[in-house]
């Protein structure tokens, strides 16, 4: 489940978008000053922020600027478009006025959500002096670029992907076919016995290890 930092400090507010993301299967965390929600932040990971800007002790355009890597809602009843400008320019991903509508203000967490999604799973993927960058479809081995085919890129993507486990051939198939249509079982050996050529180039370590009559992983 989410974890959603709700910061107002309008109790009635505070209450009725505690209810709302209840019923959504959130788990909400409250705070009524930005202070508080420093503290909150320092000790807990949210998956995403729904901000007042008009807060005790210290407003909410200052939290925006300390705010790193977590989706930011404003909810505000400053509805000038120099707050709104300012908010977004600042790091706020978006920006709703009071009074708001619960169906919209789901919606567009749902949105920030999903973009957060997207953007946490293009994390490389790392194993000993593998790195596969998977904004741009890039194999590194001691931070040196393997030039890959789209075959070999699905291959081993999907081979860190599920390390801890024998990948069958049929299974390593079918995933690899959302990345490439140019492989069947017969060719499946061929790639990747060029994907392990390609990565001894850089290093002496085998890290796809076939398993007998089963398929294939990476080695440990």
């Amino acid at each position: 489940m989410k974890k959603i930092l709700v910061v107002e400090d309008n109790i009635d507010i505070h209450n009725i978008i505690e209810e709302l993301l209840s019923k959504e299967g959130f788990i909400i965390s409250s705070a009524y000053s930005g202070t508080e929600a420093l503290l909150l932040l320092e000790k807990q990971k949210f998956d995403l922020i729904l901000l007042d800007l008009m807060l005790p002790a210290m407003s909410g355009e200052e939290i925006i600027k300390k705010v790193n890597h977590i989706p930011i809602i404003v909810l505000s009843a400053k509805c000038s478009s120099d707050d709104k400008v300012n908010c977004l320019l600042s790091g706020a991903n978006d920006y709703i006025t009071k009074p708001f509508d619960g169906k919209e203000l789901l919606a567009r967490i749902e949105v920030q959500l999903r973009q957060k999604y997207k953007s946490d799973s293009m994390e490389p993927l790392k194993y000993k002096e593998l790195e596969l960058l998977l904004d741009n479809h890039t194999l590194l081995v001691h931070n040196q670029k393997v030039n890959l085919t789209k075959t070999e890129y699905a291959i081993i993507k999907n081979l860190l992907l599920n390390r801890n486990q024998v990948m069958t051939k049929n299974k390593l198939l079918e995933s690899i076919s959302m990345d490439t249509e140019d492989c069947d079982e017969n060719s499946l050996r061929v790639h990747i016995s060029n994907l392990r050529k390609k990565i001894r180039d850089y290093t002496e370590n085998e890290y796809i290890e076939s398993i007998w009559g089963i398929g294939f992983k990476i080695k440990e």
